[in-house]
């Protein structure tokens, strides 16, 4: 039987990779492993942060229809991608962000080892020393494995950061190595949704500094798959769970909040080196398309579908559009934002992307509530709100990100960094129209339990009509 990694980095946006546009210096191995396999400009995760997209790779369900629509375990009695793999013979291991795929003694893990023991998830070296070992064992076993591997980077505190040192002890420091190479500020342009203020550009490069180790990581997993022998009959996929923790990135609906690099090897199975820029891949498809390259059959009540057809490269129909969403902030987050209490903490978002246009619903916001995540800790939204006190522009935009508005609107052909909210322009009412309408019968068809404000205040029918 096939063996599969599922190889996540952490807080990575999907236009970091020079693969995917970015810079080439931050990821040599990235670049390299898509020159292998296939890579998807249209991937996405379904929801933009770390535990709940974790658990939709490993339930194909979308978050209300798990249980795990924040940092919360997977509801009792929903079937897991390690359930049916365990049953079927997989040796099944996770590397990394153990305690984001909760709960952890339900998942059936033969080898589970987490960041302390891996350098704080930033040691390649400790990484490849748990492969192997976990590697070497299942083949002595004469067993088919699977194997989360997650890399901690680029996930704040970035390298060599302010932040870094106020996190990590001098203990844990001594166990985090340099990245393979270290960005100067302003190497990089800054993300056109983010103003280019000297500070912004100087965490940009800490956090490539971060993304070149996760890079690292990544070689001495697929190191180890090669010193095996088993890279040639092992699938691997490569992605991230979520955009760059800054302000407009991860933990929203913004195309740079979901889209993800996404990449599949597989040798003999998926020529190597081709693209797919035209059908939409969500992470909810993961756990039935891994099933399915395997051989095994499906869960009942998985929301997502096989894409094992693009990976042989046809065509295949109903991969237009994609609905991602958001839920809530982490409880840790808002304990240190406001005091003791953790539930005003959500921030229910539903958006719908096309090839063209990206329609966003904030149920949250009404004008008074404040938003906020873990991307504004550093450089960034300091910068941001200090430039702001002369600079309109920029205080008009830290005010939208603090506040927005109920929908946002926009052409992401002409503007992929959500600049422009067009919600409200006359010659965009069909397209509004259009993509309420098609938001609408997903939450019918997946039972959202925001279904009836959609439809009465957005829509003005009943749920049903």
């Amino acid at each position: 039987m096939t063996n599969v990694v599922l190889f996540t980095v952490d807080d990575m946006n999907g236009d970091t990779p020079g693969c995917f546009g970015g810079h080439p210096e931050a990821t040599p191995t990235i670049d390299a492993f898509a020159a292998q396999g296939r890579r998807f400009t249209r991937g996405h995760v379904t929801i933009a942060v770390c535990q709940p997209s974790r658990s939709v790779m490993m339930t194909g369900r979308y978050p209300h229809r798990s249980g795990a629509m924040g940092f919360m375990p997977i509801a009792d009695g929903v079937p897991v991608l390690t359930d049916v793999l365990g049953e079927a013979g997989y040796r099944c291991g996770i590397i990394g962000k153990v305690t984001h795929v909760a709960p952890v003694e339900r998942m059936g893990w033969h080898l589970a080892v987490d960041q302390e023991e891996l350098g704080e998830g930033r040691d390649p070296s400790r990484y490849a020393a748990v492969v192997g070992a976990f590697v070497a064992d299942a083949v002595q076993a004469g067993r088919p494995f699977f194997l989360m591997a997650n890399a901690h980077d680029p996930h704040r505190p970035f390298h060599a950061s302010d932040q870094e040192a106020d996190h990590f002890s001098p203990q844990q420091l001594d166990t985090i190595p340099e990245p393979s190479h270290v960005f100067g500020a302003s190497e990089w342009p800054v993300p056109g949704f983010l103003p280019d203020l000297p500070e912004i550009r100087r965490e940009v490069a800490e956090y490539l500094s971060s993304s070149r180790r996760a890079d690292d990581v990544f070689a001495a997993v697929l190191a180890e798959l090669e010193a095996a022998g088993v890279a040639d009959d092992t699938l691997v996929i490569f992605l991230s769970d979520n955009g760059m923790a800054f302000p407009f990135a991860k933990t929203n609906c913004y195309l740079q909040s979901t889209r993800t690099p996404w990449i599949v090897r597989w040798p003999g199975r998926v020529p190597a080196g081709t693209v797919d820029d035209r059908h939409f891949v969500e992470a909810i498809d993961l756990a039935p398309t891994i099933l399915d390259a395997v051989g095994l059959g499906v869960p009942d009540g998985v929301d997502g579908r096989s894409h094992l057809a693009l990976l042989d490269g046809d065509t295949q129909a109903g991969r237009d559009r994609i609905v991602t969403v958001f839920h809530e902030a982490a409880a840790a987050a808002w304990l240190r934002h406001h005091g003791d209490d953790p539930s005003p903490a959500q921030f229910e978002m539903r958006s719908l992307q096309d090839a063209r246009w990206g329609y966003i619903w904030n149920a949250w916001a009404d004008g008074t509530k404040q938003f906020f995540n873990e991307s504004q800790s550093g450089r960034t939204w300091a910068a941001m709100a200090d430039a702001a006190i002369d600079d309109r522009a920029v205080a008009a935009r830290t005010r939208f990100f603090q506040y927005r508005q109920p929908e946002e609107l926009y052409d992401l052909a002409d503007d992929p960094d959500a600049l422009c909210n067009l919600i409200d322009a006359d010659e965009h009412a069909a397209v509004r129209a259009e993509l309420r309408h098609h938001l609408l019968q997903w939450m019918r068809r997946t039972d959202d339990f925001l279904l009836d404000r959609f439809a009465t205040e957005v829509i003005g029918v009943g749920r049903n009509q």
